[in-house]
């Protein structure tokens, strides 16, 4: 295993991948915002406060500050009465890392955040690209270190907290759109009942119509002169 490892580690630091694994890199990156790195950078900031800092402008600069899940778990933690993350501690061990990113995305799904706005721990770790790499070489190709994946599962968790509208939120509600709610209306037997009987009107009327001056099906049409 530690064989596995150290030459996996060797290929990553052999410079830039060529090949379709390439194509699909410069696909993912193309994704990526950064005038919405700086709206989230911001709004994070401002929920969590100074304790979770600032990164350094541009993309390795944010995945640096959120790949050891603490600032996503800080992030989450503020939203949620009830604190879902009990224990945050800064690790440079991939698996620690790995694991505090996976407790915010627990509590991101739970907090309201379907499944396909949700970014996978292989998008933000590198650590975890690599240790996938060494299992599961084809996963880890088309995988990896998406972070316009992140960049999505953060405005849909922004847009869900300002939906809620529950006093957690803190900044600018304008940085992210309000999701739709449903609108569920409640009605009687006897109101159901009632509506079966009305007539849409995309169906016609058939108000004061008669069959007065009808020809009957199968005769002639009778055409007098004046």
């Amino acid at each position: 295993m530690a064989a596995q490892v150290k030459g996996a580690s060797t290929m990553a630091n052999k410079g830039p991948s060529y090949g379709m694994s390439r194509q699909v890199q410069d696909k993912i990156e193309q994704k990526y915002d950064p005038e919405l790195e700086v709206r989230l950078v911001e709004w994070i900031g401002t929920q969590c406060g100074s304790g979770v800092g600032k990164p350094e402008a541009g993309k390795l600069g944010f995945q640096a500050w959120l790949k050891d899940g603490c600032v996503l778990c800080e992030l989450i933690n503020t939203l949620c009465k009830d604190k879902p993350v009990k224990k945050i501690q800064s690790s440079s061990m991939a698996f620690k890392q790995m694991e505090q990113i996976s407790q915010f995305l627990n509590a991101a799904e739970r907090y309201g955040v379907v499944k396909t706005d949700m970014f996978q721990t292989v998008d933000l770790n590198f650590c975890a690209s690599l240790i996938e790499l060494c299992f599961n070489h084809a996963a880890a190709v088309t995988s990896g270190k998406d972070l316009a994946a992140v960049q999505r599962t953060l405005m849909a968790l922004g847009s869900i907290a300002v939906t809620k509208d529950d006093g957690c939120f803190h900044g600018d509600p304008n940085w992210f759109f309000k999701k739709a709610q449903e609108n569920r209306r409640d009605f009687s037997d006897g109101q159901l009942k009632e509506g079966k009987n009305v007539i849409g009107l995309q169906m016609g009327s058939n108000k004061g119509a008669s069959q007065s001056g009808m020809t009957g099906y199968g005769r002639p049409r009778q055409i007098m002169n004046p």
